[in-house]
């Protein structure tokens, strides 16, 4: 399996970053060895200064595709989550700084947290949906599916023109604004809705 994360799909995330707000979905990966699961403590890697959080909804691929036209999109997927996508914010700004690919501020070992996936048909609304990131239970980070400038079914037909997906895949679908900063010791906490779905410290 892969993991597709979306970047900047969110206006005001765009602008903290000082970005231009994209034209067509931005796309980088991780691999699986990126996973972190079961609230597993995440150790605070020791080649960066400045690890920073980013929350987001996350996809569970249910079936092979390619070329997948936006009409048919909502299929291709059965489930969601949240998950976290864990940045050395210093070695990415190094290499963007050098025109260098960044894969290694985003692509390190467990720097994918995610939690248990709920079935789609579950949620009353997918594309209204509220969630939340906690660190040492104050809010930091917060956002709602409905502010994505680009939707799901969108993301997926895109990306599938460039990468085949196949079943077991995921699908990050970017961060809302708030990014910031984390540390040794702290406990993040992760919502969506008013339901937990991470809660796991940093050593």
């Amino acid at each position: 399996m892969k993991i597709i994360c979306i970047g900047r799909n969110y206006r005001e995330h765009a602008k903290e970053m000082k970005s231009e707000i994209p034209q067509v979905p931005v796309f980088f990966m991780k691999p699986d060895t990126a996973l972190l699961r079961n609230n597993q403590p995440f150790y605070y890697p020791d080649f960066t200064k400045e690890l920073n959080y980013e929350l987001e909804v996350v996809l569970r691929i249910n079936r092979l595709g390619r070329n997948i036209s936006k009409r048919f999109a909502n299929r291709y997927y059965d489930a969601l989550t949240l998950g976290i996508d864990f940045t050395a914010r210093d070695l990415q700004q190094e290499c963007k700084q050098k025109g260098l690919p960044w894969e290694k501020a985003k692509a390190f070992d467990y720097s994918a947290p995610i939690g248990d996936f709920i079935l789609k048909d579950e949620f009353p609304d997918i594309f209204n949906i509220d969630f939340r990131l906690e660190i040492n239970d104050e809010v930091v980070q917060k956002g709602n599916t409905s502010d994505m400038i680009f939707s799901y079914d969108e993301l997926i037909s895109y990306v599938s023109s460039f990468v085949t997906f196949r079943t077991g895949d995921l699908l990050f679908t970017g961060t809302p604004a708030g990014v910031g900063k984390v540390n040794i010791g702290d406990r993040l906490k992760a919502y969506m809705g008013d339901k937990l779905m991470l809660d796991f410290f940093v050593k």
